[in-house]
């Protein structure tokens, strides 16, 4: 039973039905609902021309600002079940039922025509699982969770779901011949839903995927980064090499196929990659993009064969190609830099015995504090990508420990709400040693009691510590901070499993 059609979604479907015309739910957001899955996005699919969809909504709550006859209808947020980044008043896509004609360049149709039904509709779709329509038949029953609803499907799209199959629709190389892009989207629907591409329609992509040479960079780039941030990312990355479509997108990692490493790796260039980018412990995209990419350069590194062979300066060389790569598809440079940045620094150096702060301080200004976290991801990645059981070892572990410290403000007089300075204006002291041991003093009772640190308390006690002696006050309260220092770094050595 299909519960979880949002209200204003219904009220979309609804209005056009009392206009007078038909309106069906479908394409990928009836799959997602035969799946219990809750869709991003809503299509829906109606006998009414452009014009006449304007007409019904309004202008204020519609538009229609392109030539496949798709109008944008606004709904408000309120249990829409649609999530809009940009947090705009959201959108129901609703087109004219249509036809296509001839795709002379593989990526959109000559000239869009309307058809006069859905069963025309449903025939030009990309795959089966994707070709199914709903209509609402009873709206009072659908609001209260009864079965208002019946499902449409032709071409055995719910089978498919059910035995998990990506099938094209009718001929898969004449849908291939009208967009190429379709055959990397069913590479993503194998990667995101884990479904296997059926064999006919695999071989069809084989067949075909020379039509990949058509379509744009910016498109190419759009499926990619869906299959990079899927659930499956190297599998899909896997089947877009093994399907032949992968050199229409990063040909250069398959540079890397049946290449082997050295002592310190079991597995090729090219499936290391892909291990690193199937583990890599991120959700961001270019810290996945990273994990794919780090030992990009490893091929054209390389020196010589077996048990020693090299890869000098493949980060920096990799780093360089990455750009290459990432420019070529028309990523931004957002990410573009980001992911440079990592693939240039993957290789850094850390042995707790060889790398002090200093170090660590380095690194950090090199590679920013806010990206720390994402390399460490890259480093863990490849780890676990060379076949290491172990995502973190104890000197992965210690060196998270050391950013946490290097940091972190470390206990000083700088955490008090006063200053020396304050000291010398406000109660005219002099400069001198004495202001640093009232500073002290000040820090210690401030450790003790954390409400305490507030400029007016302070001060007053500043005053009260002018006239004492400030020797012994001074010993215990140096006593007293380091203990505190002691302290936090013993926490900080916990929360890191280290000694």
């Amino acid at each position: 039973m299909i519960k979880k059609i949002p209200k204003q979604v219904v009220e979309v479907l609804e209005k056009i039905k009392n206009a007078g015309f038909e309106a069906y739910v479908v394409g990928g957001c009836v799959r997602d609902l035969i799946m219990d899955r809750l869709p991003k996005d809503w299509d829906v699919a109606t006998n009414a021309k452009p014009e006449e969809i304007l007409a019904i909504f309004g202008e204020e709550n519609a538009f229609y600002e392109n030539d496949f006859g798709t109008v944008g209808v606004k709904i408000r947020n309120q249990e829409s079940g649609i999530k809009n980044q940009e947090e705009k008043k959201e959108i129901v896509e609703v087109t004219t039922y249509r036809i296509e004609s001839k795709y002379s360049d593989r990526r959109r149709p000559d000239e869009v025509k309307f058809a006069k039904t859905l069963e025309e509709d449903l025939s030009r779709r990309d795959f089966t699982v994707n070709a199914i329509a709903l209509r609402v038949t009873d709206f009072t029953k659908l609001q209260t969770g009864a079965d208002g609803y019946e499902i449409i499907d032709l071409f055995g799209g719910r089978k498919d779901i059910k035995d998990r199959i990506i099938r094209a629709v009718g001929d898969a190389s004449k849908r291939f011949d009208e967009d190429a892009l379709r055959m990397m989207r069913a590479v993503r629907f194998h990667a995101q839903l884990g479904f296997d591409i059926e064999k006919k329609t695999f071989k069809a992509i084989k067949e075909n995927a020379f039509l990949m040479k058509h379509i744009s960079a910016e498109r190419i780039k759009d499926e990619f980064s869906k299959i990079i941030l899927s659930s499956n990312p190297a599998e899909g990355v896997d089947m877009l090499h093994e399907i032949g479509l992968l050199n229409f997108v990063i040909p250069e990692l398959e540079n890397g196929v049946n290449v082997g490493q050295n002592r310190h790796h079991i597995h090729t260039i090219y499936k290391h990659n892909l291990l690193a980018l199937k583990f890599c412990p991120s959700e961001k995209l270019e810290v996945r993009l990273a994990a794919l990419l780090h030992d990009i350069a490893k091929p054209q590194t390389k020196r010589g064969e077996g048990y020693y062979s090299t890869f000098y300066n493949h980060d920096h060389v990799g780093a360089r190609v990455a750009k290459k790569i990432l420019q070529r598809l028309k990523f931004s440079n957002e990410i573009i830099n980001k992911v440079v940045l990592l693939v240039d620094n993957h290789m850094f150096y850390y042995n707790p015995e060889e790398v002090g702060e200093a170090s660590v301080r380095r690194l950090i200004r090199k590679v920013g504090l806010e990206n720390m976290k994402d390399l460490m991801d890259v480093r863990i990645a490849d780890r676990l990508g060379s076949g290491t059981p172990k995502a973190k070892p104890y000197k992965l572990r210690h060196l998270e420990y050391l950013i946490d410290k290097v940091s972190k403000d470390a206990v000083s007089v700088k955490m008090l709400k006063i200053g020396g300075n304050d000291l010398i204006n406000e109660l005219k002291l002099a400069p001198g040693p004495k202001i640093g041991a009232i500073l002290d003093v000040l820090l210690a009772e401030v450790i003790e009691d954390a409400k305490k640190n507030n400029h007016q308390y302070l001060l007053k006690k500043a005053t009260e510590l002018d006239k004492e002696d400030l020797s012994k006050l001074r010993e215990m309260a140096k006593e007293k901070i380091e203990e505190k220092k002691e302290e936090d770094d013993k926490e900080l050595k916990g929360r890191h499993w280290v000694k």
